[in-house]
């Protein structure tokens, strides 16, 4: 399959299934140059699962006023070390509504920013989701994002997202988990607010998009 028609089928696909509605808040010439030895951050290990990047994190996806900024997507295995101790921190369960025996753990940093004139907000006063992460096309290619339930009244947390509400101007810099259990064919970020819908597309697998 050709990445372009990868991206476009991808486009269609979530165009047609998309059920989505309309932490900070706020020396000399001639010497030989040294080399940096800044320490290298990682911001992701897509590459472990078959993935290359299109473009480096942090990655920026604007609709309809709201930006969302992924800055980091590190992929665990559920039962690993990593992932239990998030999971028990913030007393994630181990399914959610769709997802019965999810196989990865994946926990994000993200910056979200209400650039509009009007709330921005994904709690019980609007429960649609503003963004989602998809993988594949086949079954269960789309990510969950669980309930972290020891923040569950905590609205913007900075730690474990779940519910927010950003006014005109605002926005929150914070960490959040997703549930996989599909396959790793790509990677995209689909953002939907205010009517508008903007899809980014982020990495794919070349052996099975070339």
């Amino acid at each position: 399959m050709r990445k372009g028609f990868v991206k476009k089928a991808l486009v269609s696909a979530l165009l047609v299934t998309a059920v989505l509605g309309n932490g900070s808040i706020t020396g000399a010439a001639a010497s030989t140059p040294k080399a940096s030895t800044a320490p290298t951050v990682m911001t992701d290990n897509l590459f472990k699962y078959g993935l290359k990047k299109e473009m480096d994190l942090p990655v920026k996806v604007v609709a309809g006023g709201l930006s969302y900024t992924l800055h980091k997507m590190m992929i665990y295995d559920f039962k690993s070390s990593d992932a239990k101790s998030l999971r028990e921190k913030y007393n994630y369960q181990d399914t959610t509504g769709s997802l019965t025996n999810p196989k990865y753990f994946i926990w994000t940093k993200v910056t979200i920013a209400n650039n509009s004139q009007k709330i921005v907000q994904q709690n019980w006063n609007d429960l649609a989701s503003k963004w989602r992460i998809t993988f594949s096309f086949k079954n269960k290619g789309e990510a969950e994002m669980p309930f972290p339930i020891a923040k569950k009244y905590e609205d913007n947390s900075k730690e474990a997202l779940f519910n927010f509400k950003l006014k005109p101007g605002e926005s929150l810099t914070t960490y959040q988990a997703l549930y996989y259990e599909g396959d790793f064919d790509f990677l995209t970020v689909f953002l939907r607010n205010n009517g508008e819908t903007k899809i980014q597309y982020l990495a794919n697998d070349p052996d099975k998009n070339s």
